[in-house]
């Protein structure tokens, strides 16, 4: 998938900025305490280059040197070091616990958001993309709290407390000096709207770069088979030679922008100071302390435009992450939910397709006008050619996309009548991969599920014959699970599911090619716990294996989105059409192996 850039505008730019500071409102005590610790340690720094003015020129010009008033001096100078100090390591903690705080509120924000989301979203959305943002852009947000917004407002109260202190020393020296704010502000202007583009596609490079590790890793399986490294490599070296050329336009925006161009305007102040007291020598003496100030004031002045200068990148890479991050968040591609006001419940389970037709991108269908029923005890399997439209009624079934045409009923309820909570707790799912998470044999099967006792646990299991594996393991039902379930075979991981499904007593059974993983010795274990499940349940099943469906009470021949025959395995296979010669390639297959 191709990531567009979005160049944001000033405008838009502001709208985050303040969206990111609304997340800080639920911490304005604490920001408030460290704004006030802040501004003391900028007191503290300020009122150095006074005392040593006051030093030079009271004591050291005239060479008087009374000892209790030195000692005086040096102690208030080393009390404001050691303040200074204090307060700038208490606002840091205070201001790192903030950002971390607001970056959990953000993640759990989008990945409540990112559950929401229908299957159309993440057809469209590559997986490392998408880890990307709710990882290294929330990271890069965290940025703006700790390295951005602390070291603004710090510098910012710097600056006005050194235009403060130098309208004390000499004011209208102080004057000539604030005609460098302006310039200033032109060339942050003009590094934003440059920066803007660069680090935006900086961004866009680096989710390319996660969703190719991505992709590789989850096939790396087909890669190795195939002999495809060398080709993968020389893609991800493409990618990875994009992102290095948006990063190096970047840094050089950085590196014209920043600090050389604060530096030219930094070396002209100190030059309009020390002009101004060389004229000043002609007319009188010239205080030497007060010079000294106004120079350290004026380095204090230009170093923080300097930190503010070098946050600007950090700040533009966060705003651009938060705007990948908010429209991720403000995505409303929902699957579709519940409608209306009724709260009905599946009784039965009776499932009935009226005239559905499908398209998941607006144009193409890929189904057209699928009509049939499902009684309560009663199998429908569902069979085809790869691109039938076989997954594509399950996944209308699962309310994962919304109908284009027709309607599909529940005991004659609308599907989209129930409730989210109703309708997944009546609906069980085996797929043909087994998806297994990281935790315990019991936790996969309850997935986190309350309510049930270790007795049920074990019933759903025997139920299914997954008990006998289960207690060879050497810690039974709190064996460890590890990513994906990798320890275990395709079999005992279809087991598990099953067992997962069963512990929900679902009435209605959804099966997608349930023992296509599997080989033909461990399909007969997994067929009788399919026949026992399917019992007094409706069953919905695709099947890969034509074997695995005679005893289906209706089967359903798909060709290009339509059902092109129906009826039981015997009547299908009189009437010699398409499913007889599927059936008849497949005995073949079997023979020939």
């Amino acid at each position: 998938m191709k990531h567009t850039d979005e160049i944001l505008t000033g405008k838009e730019q502001r709208a985050i900025f303040i969206r990111l500071l609304g997340y800080a409102k639920v911490h304005f005590k604490k920001l408030l305490l460290a704004f006030f610790i802040m501004l003391l340690a900028a007191g503290a720094e300020l009122l150095q280059p006074i005392l040593i003015a006051r030093f030079i020129d009271d004591y050291l010009t005239p060479q008087a040197f009374p000892t209790d008033v030195l000692v005086m001096l040096a102690s208030f100078y080393i009390g404001l070091l050691v303040l200074a100090v204090i307060c700038q390591y208490v606002q840091s903690i205070l201001f790192q616990k903030i950002a971390l705080r607001i970056v959990q509120a953000l993640r759990v924000d989008v990945f409540k958001n990112v559950q929401k989301l229908g299957l159309s979203f993440f057809d469209r959305m590559p997986g490392g993309g998408l880890v990307s943002r709710i990882t290294n852009d929330t990271e890069s947000i965290k940025e703006l709290y700790v390295s951005v917004l602390a070291v603004f407002v710090q510098n910012g109260m710097f600056m006005i407390g050194t235009f403060v202190a130098m309208f004390y020393l000499n004011a209208t020296l102080a004057l000539y000096c604030l005609i460098f704010l302006p310039l200033l502000l032109v060339v942050i202007r003009l590094y934003r709207s440059i920066s803007s583009r660069f680090y935006e596609h900086v961004s866009a490079k680096v989710s390319e770069i996660n969703a190719k590790m991505s992709e590789s890793v989850q096939g790396m399986a087909i890669i190795q088979v195939f002999r495809q490294e060398k080709r993968m490599r020389k893609e991800f070296g493409r990618t990875n030679d994009e992102h290095y050329q948006a990063g190096m336009k970047a840094m050089k925006a950085d590196a014209l922008l920043l600090r050389p161009i604060v530096d030219i305007l930094s070396l002209i102040a100190i030059s309009i100071v020390l002009i101004y007291f060389g004229f000043q020598s002609f007319i009188g003496p010239v205080e030497l302390g007060v010079l000294y100030a106004f120079i350290n004031y004026l380095d204090r002045f230009f170093e923080p435009v300097n930190q503010i200068m070098q946050r600007l990148s950090i700040f533009q890479q966060a705003i651009v992450s938060a705007g990948r991050v908010f429209r991720l968040m403000d995505q409303r591609e929902y699957a579709p939910t519940k409608t209306g006001t009724e709260t009905p419940t599946i009784e039965k389970g009776t499932i009935e397709f009226n005239n559905v037709t499908f398209s998941y991108d607006g144009s193409t269908q890929v189904l057209t006008n699928i009509s049939f029923k499902a009684e309560k005890g009663q199998t429908v399997a569902l069979v085809g050619h790869t691109g039938s439209g076989k997954s594509s009624i399950i996944n209308l079934l699962l309310r994962f996309y919304p109908l284009t045409k027709g309607t599909i009923t529940i005991d004659g309820k609308p599907l989209q009548a129930f409730s989210e909570e109703e309708f997944r707790s009546k609906v069980g799912l085996v797929l043909q991969d087994s998806f297994l998470y990281s935790g315990t044999v019991a936790s996969n099967i309850t997935l986190g599920r309350d309510g049930y006792e270790r007795g049920e646990i074990e019933a759903a299991c025997a139920f299914v014959g997954a008990d006998t594996f289960i207690q060879n393991l050497e810690h039974g039902y709190e064996a460890k699970v590890t990513e994906r379930g990798a320890t275990f075979s395709s079999g005992e991981k279809q087991l598990l599911s099953f067992a997962r499904t069963m512990l929900a007593d679902p009435a209605i059974l959804v099966l997608d090619e349930a023992t296509a993983s599997v080989d033909t010795e461990t399909e007969e274990s997994i067929q009788q716990a399919l026949e026992k499940m399917q019992q007094n349940r409706t069953t919905i099943a695709i099947a890969h294996r034509l074997s695995t469906i005679k005893h289906a009470d209706q089967i359903l021949v798909l060709h290009q989105g339509e059902i092109v025959e129906r009826g039981n395995h015997e009547q299908l296979l009189k009437r010699q059409g398409l499913y007889h010669k599927m059936y008849l390639l497949q005995a073949r297959e079997n023979v020939t192996a």
